[in-house]
């Protein structure tokens, strides 16, 4: 293996680890000896290769987003009937959220801290979807309401169970296998509570 090859592995190591700590296990304030030791490399290659941890922190970041943004594509590149686009972004967000169970936490935790979050969705798609939306609950297939309570009892349904995880499994003594199984069970739930038919 190159010296190249050898350096693009030991960065992309160190990224994935970062973003094991925070998405994965929720440790959204591990400290650049807290990475390496998880990746099992020397502490000081994360400034050689990131400069500092804030760096580090910025990437990972702009890695969550693109997986937020992915999500959105399902609803705005799709030309499926509206609630079968809904079903595709349910799945795709429950196991989103399977593989990366604080993923939306960490995103909330960094805007909260002041760092800057592109939108996933823009204007007129946000307005495209409220015109399907109102259309679906005029032919009488969603309870009608404003369109952004739709959207708010969607991403509800979807974030929250996540959002408060390490609280629910301890709460409610579910171990992490049930609560996965409960989370990769929640598509058909979700469809039921937000579509009449």
């Amino acid at each position: 293996m190159s010296n190249q090859a050898k350096k693009d592995q030991t960065q992309e190591l160190i990224k994935e680890t970062a973003k094991n700590l925070f998405f994965v296990k929720g440790k959204f304030d591990a400290t650049t000896q807290e990475i390496a030791d998880a990746a099992g490399v020397n502490r000081t290659l994360i400034n050689y290769y990131f400069r500092s941890r804030d760096n580090l922190i910025q990437i990972v970041f702009n890695e969550a987003q693109k997986v937020e943004q992915e999500k959105s594509k399902v609803i705005q590149n799709s030309d499926l009937p509206f609630k079968e686009k809904m079903a595709q972004f349910i799945e795709h967000s429950l196991t989103t959220s399977l593989q990366y169970p604080y993923l939306e936490t960490y995103i909330v935790s960094q805007i909260n801290k002041g760092n800057c979050h592109q939108k996933d969705i823009e204007e007129d798609e946000l307005n495209k979807l409220y015109v399907d939306i109102k259309k679906e609950m005029e032919l009488g297939n969603i309870e009608k309401m404003e369109p952004i309570q739709f959207v708010l009892n969607m991403i509800s349904l979807l974030v929250f169970p996540s959002a408060v995880r390490p609280l629910l499994m301890e709460n409610l003594m579910i171990s992490e296998e049930e609560f996965d199984r409960i989370i990769s069970e929640r598509k058909e739930i979700i469809l039921n509570i937000l579509f009449k038919n």
